[in-house]
């Protein structure tokens, strides 16, 4: 699928965030001058065809209280990460999971969720949890604590040139 003018301005208006407003997606298509319709089936399509990845919130766990965030890293067999990694996925308190190839001899580790808490100790109590779920098929897991947000934003598109 290639994007037109129109799916540009869309993704131009949307990479900031939706409006904060009670019907975002009306307030949108009001301000590129196309139907909400049309706005909804343009958004559903590229996202269809993989230009869009999702369209999600991204909270500032900071604000929220959540001030103990680490990214999980686990060993999992090859075998059952298919099955295990979306049960990760669909915990409370993880934000997102995903598999990510090995970097071996001194990276192991190929499921990776960021758990979320108020204290570490909350975090280790979550990270228990995973280790639990994941029983016998993991072979060893580590965190990484968040000290700062770094990044709170997607894929940034230029002005068109010419």
């Amino acid at each position: 699928m290639r994007i037109d003018a129109t799916d540009r301005a869309i993704i131009a208006a949307t990479q900031a965030g939706l409006p904060l407003v009670a019907e975002p997606y009306a307030a949108l298509a009001a301000d590129l001058g196309v139907s909400e319709d049309a706005l909804r089936q343009r958004l559903a399509a590229m996202q269809a065809s993989g230009i869009i990845r999702r369209i999600a919130v991204a909270p500032n766990h900071y604000a929220l209280g959540m001030t103990a965030n680490g990214m999980s890293v686990w060993d999992v067999e090859d075998a059952r990460i298919a099955d295990l990694g979306p049960r990760v996925g669909l915990l409370d308190f993880v934000s997102h999971c995903y598999e990510r190839p090995r970097a071996l001899p001194d990276w192991p580790y190929n499921l990776f969720a960021m758990i979320h808490g108020t204290s570490r100790d909350e975090v280790e109590k979550q990270r228990a949890c995973i280790r639990a779920l994941l029983g016998a098929s993991c072979r060893g897991d580590d965190i990484l604590y968040s000290t700062r947000i770094l990044k709170k934003t997607g894929l940034r598109l230029r002005a068109k040139e010419g």
